[in-house]
């Protein structure tokens, strides 16, 4: 037997002790602190062991839990002395200890809240019904905000997407957003379609307020015709209809005259039928006799080719210095020509760079309207020699316009195939002309004060009712593009357009039938009027040609 076999091993049990960490946590700091602090005699090492023992400052026994406990709280107290450091004191060590400390019932509460929510959650979206067609789901995500589709989503993971949203949202999540989509854009078409206004010059209002003064006797006046026309017993009204249909379908060309080396743009007569004025591309204007179509005065001045012409009423032929004649050009000149001079009088210059297609004068004579391609109309007044109004509205070049008999109304067409009707007097615009399918190249108002003609690229003349505001009758008139359109002047009992297609055909006032076809021009017809005292028709063509046609005698 050998020695190792006398010695017996004994396991020492690990003593575990329960109770307060910070009660355990006080005697090891104790233990160390009292452990540090005993010194051995010199020349002896210091004991230690297993089960070793020492005294404390107030003479109490402290239990070691084991060997390794001691060796760890002996180094942790040796380095602490080392680096001066103090030892944690037990304020410390509680805070440590709170903030450590993890409230488990509250974290399964909150688990338990939010588990209880997904449940019922999930249970809503199981009883709210969604179409089953794609499409429309897609367009409810849409409308949602959301992605239409995710990578690798399929119609069914959509349509329980869609579920789990509207669950969350809400049933009618879509409906208010629909509602509110509807608002909006109610909303902008409100803030699109409202009027507003600003200040105008004086000079406006002084003109307005003559033209009101202005309109309303002749509009009674109108009136006062219109009721003692009702009162014509009806055959002796037939008797005239069928008296001037015989002398309008004896129509026939009473003169023919090369106008200049350029197409003829446009004609104009005198108030009092004895006169024609027209315009070529040459920029040259010439003022001819009616009948014969002798040259009376040649006007010089414009630069580019001129696109209008109109004569001013209660102008007599003898009277200089006065303006009689207006024109305008494609440079966007406009000239204000008198009697027996060559050069203009005056020149307005508003509208550079664009051109100016067409010019008017008010019935009294006063104001004068320019047609622009800049999208707007303006309204000049000669005796205050100022512009009065610049009126837009159009999205596209104003090309024609035409005055009311009253002085009252003003109608534009324009290339963005709609015409407008404005009422000087306030400004506004008081009806929209909807319906042609090309630029409106054409425009006039009939004597009765309440019908308007145009004439359109879609090779179609409309009839509008002022009083109905919409279109009563339309007239496939011409195969080619309605480049003009004129009423009788007198009382309206015909219509005449001319077209493209080299013809000017002249139509009923009542029934809208064709009464008598103009052929005689060799190429395209742009433009044509009616002597006031409807004895006489002129028309002028790219054939560099004016005709004059009346009824034989």
């Amino acid at each position: 037997m050998s020695d190792d076999d006398d010695i017996q091993y004994i396991k020492r049990q690990r003593t575990l002790h329960y109770g307060s960490l910070e009660e355990s946590e006080r005697k090891r700091q104790n233990a160390a602190a009292s452990g540090a602090a005993t010194t051995t005699t010199p020349g002896m090492p210091a004991s230690s062991g297993t089960g070793a023992t020492t005294t404390g400052t107030g003479g109490q026994l402290e239990d070691i839990d084991s060997d390794e406990d001691y060796e760890e709280s002996t180094k942790k107290a040796s380095n602490s002395k080392q680096a001066g450091a103090p030892p944690p004191t037990a304020a410390t060590l509680a805070n440590k200890i709170d903030d450590d400390y993890f409230d488990l019932e509250m974290e399964m509460e909150r688990d338990k809240v939010a588990l209880l929510e997904e449940f019922e959650r999930k249970k809503r979206a199981r009883q709210i019904n969604v179409s089953t067609d794609d499409t429309e789901i897609k367009s409810n995500l849409r409308q949602l905000n959301e992605p239409i589709c995710y990578f690798g989503e399929g119609p069914a993971e959509r349509r329980r997407r869609l579920k789990e949203l509207l669950a969350g949202l809400g049933e009618n999540a879509i409906n208010k957003r629909q509602y509110e989509e509807e608002e909006r854009k109610q909303q902008q078409r409100e803030q699109d379609q409202a009027t507003w206004y600003h200040e105008g010059p004086d000079s406006l209002r002084i003109a307005r307020l003559w033209l009101a003064d202005y309109s309303l006797p002749r509009a009674k006046d109108r009136l006062v015709r219109a009721r003692e026309a009702l009162e014509v017993p009806s055959a002796t009204r037939a008797g005239r209809m069928v008296e001037m249909q015989k002398k309008l379908q004896s129509l026939a060309p009473l003169c023919s005259q090369v106008g200049d080396t350029r197409p003829v743009s446009s004609a104009a007569f005198s108030e009092d039928s004895s006169l024609l004025l027209t315009s070529s591309w040459s920029g040259l204007c010439k003022l001819w006799s009616v009948p014969d179509c002798e040259l009376k005065q040649t006007l010089r001045g414009h630069a580019s080719y001129v696109g209008g012409v109109a004569l001013r009423p209660g102008v007599k032929a003898d009277e200089e210095n006065v303006v009689a004649m207006a024109s305008g050009g494609h440079d966007g000149a406009v000239k204000l020509w008198g009697f027996n001079n060559e050069e203009s009088i005056a020149d307005i210059t508003g509208h550079m760079p664009h051109r100016v297609s067409k010019v008017a004068f008010h019935p009294s004579g006063r104001f004068l309207a320019t047609a622009c391609y800049d999208s707007s109309w303006r309204l000049w007044d000669l005796e205050q020699k100022t512009e009065v109004l610049h009126q837009e509205g159009h999205a596209k070049p104003v090309h024609c316009l035409s005055y009311h008999s009253d002085g009252s109304v003003l109608v534009t067409g324009g290339l963005d195939a709609f015409g407008r009707v404005w009422d000087l007097r306030t400004g506004r615009c008081i009806m929209f002309l909807e319906g042609h399918l090309g630029a409106v190249f054409g425009v006039d108002f009939s004597p009765n004060g309440f019908h308007i003609a145009t004439g359109s690229q879609d090779n179609t003349c409309k009839i509008w009712d002022l009083r109905r505001r919409q279109p009563v009758y339309t007239i496939p008139a011409h195969t080619n593009l309605i480049s003009d359109v004129k009423y009788q002047q007198e009382c309206g009992s015909f219509l005449v357009t001319c077209s493209y297609d080299s013809t000017t055909k002249i139509w009923s006032n009542k029934t809208w039938q064709p009464l008598k076809t103009l052929q005689g021009h060799d190429n395209k017809v742009i433009s044509v009027d009616i002597a006031p005292n409807s004895q006489y028709i002129a028309t002028t063509s790219f054939d560099r040609t004016f005709k004059l046609w009346s009824p034989d005698s």
